[in-house]
């Protein structure tokens, strides 16, 4: 995608917060406010689709479990090889002897995305469990 042309916009901010803005904007190496604020307004439209979108998004699930709880393992197993379709590819490490880390990449449509991690994350016997979104770059500009 080719880049767009630029639409100028104002905000109104109080005094506290546009310093916020452009001391977080300087500590990022952000050129200008701008930049800033349409990179965040990116992150919440990426989000939002994970949410409410049929589109789809890629991402990251990450797993944190103890090897030992009975049947965990085959049921995650059993919902991955459900999903197959939207699992790219897993990452499996033995933190320690009891701990195992998980990560599966994905792309799909969001809704779909989320039900995969929020079976993952609440099995039982999932210690810690997160999905990390991003795009898939087509509905951005660069």
């Amino acid at each position: 995608m080719k880049n767009e042309n630029v639409t100028r916009f104002s905000i109104s901010l109080p005094p506290s917060l546009l310093l916020q803005l452009d001391q977080m904007s300087t500590e990022k190496g952000y050129a200008n406010r701008s930049l800033a604020v349409a990179d965040m307004i990116r992150n919440q439209l990426v989000e939002h689709r994970q949410k409410t979108g049929t589109e789809d998004i890629a991402g990251t699930i990450t797993l944190v479990y103890d090897h030992h709880k009975p049947h965990l393992q085959s049921t995650l197993t059993d919902i991955q090889h459900d999903h197959h379709n939207v699992i790219l590819s897993t990452v499996h490490v033995h933190l320690d002897h009891h701990n195992c880390l998980e990560v599966l990449l994905v792309r799909g449509p969001g809704k779909v995305i989320r039900k995969i991690a929020d079976a993952l994350i609440t099995a039982k016997g999932v210690k810690h469990g997160k999905l990390t979104v991003t795009t898939t770059g087509k509905e951005f500009a660069a």
